[in-house]
Formats: C-alpha cells, sequence, structure tokens
C-alpha cells in the first residue's frame, strides 16, 4: 500500500477511467491535497482520523469512498454492488464497522423506512401497525406514510421496526469531516467527487492552472467553520424552518469579504422569507444588515407598502450618493420620484437619456416560434446574414481576447483543476489586482493585434470552460463576421465598460447582431437588435446598455413585433 506521506501528487489530477477504482483515486486524490496542504486548518483529532483512513485496507477505503459520495448517510448493505472492490462487500463492511467509519443497525426514525424499502416490505412488515392505524392493507405508500410517522415518533433499530425483512442497515459515521474536505479542495460545497469523472469522460474541459502550497481557498480555520454553518443555515432556510429560529444561528459580521457576501445574500434570502410571512420587523434587521446588493430597494419597497414614506425618503436619498450597483440607481429614481409627490417633496433631477431607435414589425407566427427567431428569419438577407447572439458575442470577444487577465493564477484565484474561471471573478479588486494584464489585452485593440490574439485563442482554448465563451454559439464563421465588421473603438469601449461591473454588466446586452460587411461605413457594418414581442418591455439592464450605446455611437436599436393574428 503506498504510505500516506507520499500518496498525493504536486497537482492533483483525474483517475483514468479504466481503472476500476477510479473513484477511490479521485477521492483520495480530495483528501491527500487537503491533509498535505491544508493540515495547519486541521485539528489533531481529523488529522488522525484521515490517516487512519488512509491506512485502511484497499476494499473498505473503496467501499468508503463509494458511500461518501452517494446521497444521505443511511444504506442497505444487501443493496450494495461493487464488485470491484475485491472482497464480499460485508467484509469491507466489518473493516469499516470496526474503525468507526460505520455504524451497524443504528435506530432510525419511521420516515427513514420510508425511503429505505419498498412499500411491498412495508406493507408486509407493518401490518399489525397499519391495521391499528384504521388503514386498509392496500394503501398507498403516501397515505401510509402521512398517518404512521405522527402515531410513531420514537427511534428503534431496523431489527425492531421490520422483524421479518432480511436486511442490514448502516449508518456512515464522520459525513461533516468528508464535506469539510470537499469545502476546503473545491472552495465550495456546489462542486462534487463527479467533477472528476466529467473530466475523464471529455464532457468538461478545465484550463490546466499552475497550483502550488499557496493555491489554497482558506487561509483560517474559522473561515471554513463560518462557509460550513452560512450552508447549513441555507439548506435549513430552503427546507421550510421558520427564518425567526434561524435567525439567531446566523454568525455575525467578520473581515472576510468573499465570506460577507455569502452572508448577505442568507440574510437577503431570509429577510425575503420574512416579508412573506409578515414579520417586517424580522426582514428589516436582515435587509439593513445584509450587502446583498438588492437588499437596500427591497428595504425601501416595504417601507413603502407600510406608509413608511418619511423613513423610507431618508434612506433613499442617503442611497444616492452611493448606489451599491447600476440597476440601484434607476430603482432609487423610481422610489425617490414616488416619494416626493407623496411627501410634497421636489423631485430629484434626472439626467437627460438619449433616444432609443426603434422600428416595428407585424409578422405571422403559424408555427407558434419565440418573438427573437421569428424576427431573426424576417430580418436576415442573402448579405446582411443576422444571428440570435444575446450576451454571448461580445461577452465571447471578451473573454477571448483577455483570456491571459481572466486565467493569471493570482493567489486566492485557483485553487484546485476544476476552475471555469477564477473565484474572484465578482469581487470589487478583481480588475484592480490584473489592471496591468487587462491594459495589455485592451492595449491590441491600437492594431489588428487584437484579432490574432482572439483568433490564436479560439484556436488553442477551443471547448475549455471559460466564464464568458460559449463554444456551441461562438463558431468560427460567427467570430470572422464579428472581427470583419465590429469596430475595434466599439469593442474597446463595450469591453471597458463591462469591466466597471462584471457581475451586472454582462447582461442586457440586444438580442439580435446583423452583419452588414458591404456597408460603405466601416462603423455601420453591423448592428445589434433588442428585440420585445407584445406586451414585453425594456428592463433596466438592457436599457442602461442600449443607452451607453447611443451615447458611445455603437449601431443598436429596438424591434417591436406585432403578431398579424392579433
Amino acid at each position: 500500500m503506498t504510505p500516506v506521506s507520499t500518496r498525493h501528487s504536486t497537482v492533483p489530477g483525474t483517475a483514468g477511467l479504466d481503472n476500476p477504482l477510479y473513484y477511490l483515486e479521485n477521492f483520495e486524490t480530495v483528501v491527500c491535497w487537503v491533509r498535505h496542504y491544508h493540515s495547519d486548518l486541521l485539528t489533531a483529532d481529523e488529522t488522525r482520523q484521515i490517516d487512519g483512513l488512509l491506512n485502511l485496507d484497499a476494499p473498505a477505503r473503496a467501499l468508503l469512498a463509494r458511500m461518501v459520495m452517494r446521497t444521505g448517510e443511511l444504506f442497505r448493505v444487501e443493496k450494495f454492488n461493487y464488485p470491484e472492490i475485491g472482497v464480499p462487500v460485508k467484509e469491507a463492511v466489518s473493516v469499516l464497522a470496526a474503525n468507526g467509519w460505520v455504524e451497524d443497525n443504528p435506530s432510525i426514525p419511521l420516515k427513514e423506512l420510508f425511503r429505505l424499502f419498498t412499500l411491498a416490505e412495508l406493507r408486509a412488515a407493518l401490518a399489525d401497525e397499519i391495521s391499528a392505524a384504521g388503514l386498509p392493507a392496500t394503501a398507498a405508500k403516501g397515505l401510509l406514510k402521512d398517518t404512521l410517522i405522527p402515531l410513531h415518533p420514537d427511534t428503534a433499530p431496523v431489527d425492531l421496526w421490520l422483524p421479518d425483512v432480511s436486511t442490514q442497515l448502516i449508518r456512515l459515521n464522520h459525513m461533516a469531516l468528508f464535506d469539510r474536505l470537499r469545502l476546503m479542495f473545491f472552495g465550495n460545497l456546489r462542486q462534487s467527487w463527479s467533477d472528476f469523472v466529467l473530466v475523464e469522460l471529455g464532457h468538461q474541459q478545465y484550463e490546466q492552472i499552475p497550483l502550488s502550497a499557496e493555491s489554497r481557498a482558506f487561509d483560517e480555520r474559522d473561515d471554513v467553520d463560518r462557509y460550513l454553518v452560512m450552508h447549513r443555515c441555507r439548506e435549513r432556510l430552503d427546507q421550510g424552518e421558520a427564518p425567526e429560529t434561524l435567525w439567531q444561528d446566523i454568525p455575525t459580521a467578520n473581515e472576510n469579504a468573499w465570506l460577507e457576501s455569502r452572508r448577505g445574500r442568507l440574510l437577503f434570502e431570509l429577510g425575503k422569507l420574512a416579508e412573506r410571512g409578515g414579520n417586517t420587523e424580522l426582514a428589516f434587521k436582515a435587509y439593513r444588515l445584509s450587502g446583498h446588493r438588492e437588499s437596500r430597494l427591497r428595504q425601501l419597497r416595504l417601507l413603502e407598502r407600510l406608509k413608511q414614506h418619511h423613513e423610507a425618503w431618508k434612506i433613499a436619498l442617503a442611497a444616492t450618493a452611493e448606489p451599491r450597483f447600476g440597476a440601484e440607481e434607476r430603482g432609487l429614481e423610481r422610489i425617490l420620484t414616488r416619494l416626493a409627490k407623496k411627501l410634497g417633496e421636489a423631485s430629484p433631477q434626472q439626467g437627460e437619456r438619449p433616444q432609443l431607435t426603434a422600428f416595428t414589425l407585424e409578422l405571422d407566427n403559424p408555427d407558434g416560434h419565440s418573438v427573437e427567431w421569428a424576427a431573426m428569419q424576417h430580418l436576415t438577407e442573402p448579405d446582411k446574414p443576422v444571428a440570435y447572439v444575446e450576451n454571448t458575442l461580445i461577452n465571447g470577444l471578451f473573454g477571448l481576447l483577455c483570456w491571459p487577465a481572466l486565467f493569471e493564477p493570482l493567489p486566492g484565484a485557483f485553487f484546485h483543476p476544476f476552475h471555469t474561471g477564477p473565484v474572484d471573478l465578482y469581487r470589487e479588486d478583481f480588475v484592480e489586482r490584473r489592471q496591468a494584464l487587462f491594459d495589455d489585452c485592451l492595449g491590441t485593440l491600437t492594431s489588428d493585434d487584437y484579432k490574432t490574439r482572439i483568433r490564436d485563442t479560439w484556436q488553442r482554448k477551443h471547448g475549455i470552460a471559460s466564464p464568458f465563451v460559449i463554444w456551441p454559439i461562438l463558431s468560427e464563421e460567427m467570430l470572422e463576421l464579428a472581427l470583419a465588421c465590429i469596430p475595434a473603438q466599439h469593442l474597446e469601449l463595450m469591453f471597458r465598460r463591462l469591466l466597471g461591473n462584471l457581475r451586472e454588466h454582462r447582461s442586457g446586452f440586444p438580442d439580435l447582431i446583423r452583419f452588414r460587411p458591404d456597408h460603405s461605413d466601416p462603423n455601420r457594418r453591423y448592428e445589434m437588435i433588442e428585440v420585445k414581442g407584445p406586451g414585453d418591455r425594456l428592463q433596466d439592464h438592457q436599457t442602461r446598455w442600449l443607452e451607453f450605446c447611443v451615447d458611445h455611437g455603437i449601431p443598436v436599436s429596438v424591434c417591436y413585433v406585432r403578431w398579424t393574428s392579433q
């Protein structure tokens, strides 16, 4: 057996699927990587547990890995079918039980039986209970569950619940440790052990970033603990627990900006649920403490609904001095305009907005296609192709040109091989940390060098996951049309606006782009077109992009579609 101290690599990789124990190799890649590079964030007991795990025999480790990767913590041993582990499953279970990794025949509540056993098994084993409850022997599983669980609230081993059923039930212990290890490796609990397999199957490719001992998601154990607490709180909230009981378990604020953004989202969701449930006091508390970009507008609308107009006016005026994001500006304008009328105050001055070019199409749509598709088909001409690109084209060109900046291996940006992009992408200092790199990328727009760089990146990186490039849509034909028709100065304008607020500005682009390669004016060889169907209207983030384009001489228009049948 490979010694514990050497069973890790300098760069964590994926196991080949020709290895029948590929999942064990992937599992131990995570465990050993964290054991080696995050040992200062582990307690002595956790370290002892990991070393004990890695010193088990291979069949026991393989079965443990299988259970960790499955859903839940309770398993019927007779349902396991893992011949690749090389020994009878019960033998591996005995090793795990002897070493404290599983509990044999645990006490469980009745509700777990309904998850683990079939209706036929339950009807036979619970016949007396079913009869005593006045239910027919043929009662459906849902009815049995709803009736019997409240009548039998205690826990008991399965051999007492179902004495006539031949089964062995085990409970996986220490799942919290495995969640902690997965979190420390991936930096989130959204990614799972299956990410390794997806790479081997070719379903996903990732940019290969050099990793080192400094490539870590967490530097403090307290940060890991806080993340786990907030994750459990969000799970409880999603499962329907009352915001009032959950409130006391949410951690207090700290200096970690990334964790504070997660805490802000949690508080925002709690506030919405409290508001929906009529607890406006708790909703206000949650919104005030949340740094979420929408929390202030939500708080103001709630104040309006409660007719606390003076308080809302005071908060809204203060917010205009430092809006949290672009969309908040428009929201504040609308709220202040409404409040000014109610309070007899002067309406806030609003800047002059550019006039948008608009036109209307009346179209047939017998086959029920989307309004964008119908407009695209109508507008397309042999020498003026139209494509439905929405947010993919400009974002894609930006992602290709700025690939070196986006995937620069700065500390805290990448810490495992399965990143689709840098983890600090939406943090306030993201661009600042890479300013010289972005300046270099955008500097190529002063000559045709940018076209060479974009084409080269498209060829070399094709298929690799990126937060901005959607490969199936950004075909080579689309790429060449865009490079031929969109002037470099227009790209630079749009790219710099993107960099001003990557989270918000990456959406809101017009639906269609019409290419006109033969137009005599090089600034009019394309046009972006936002399409709106009957009853639809422009959203704020769409309006802001359209107005930006008009202000800077970028050709855009709005197409309103009416159906002839209406």
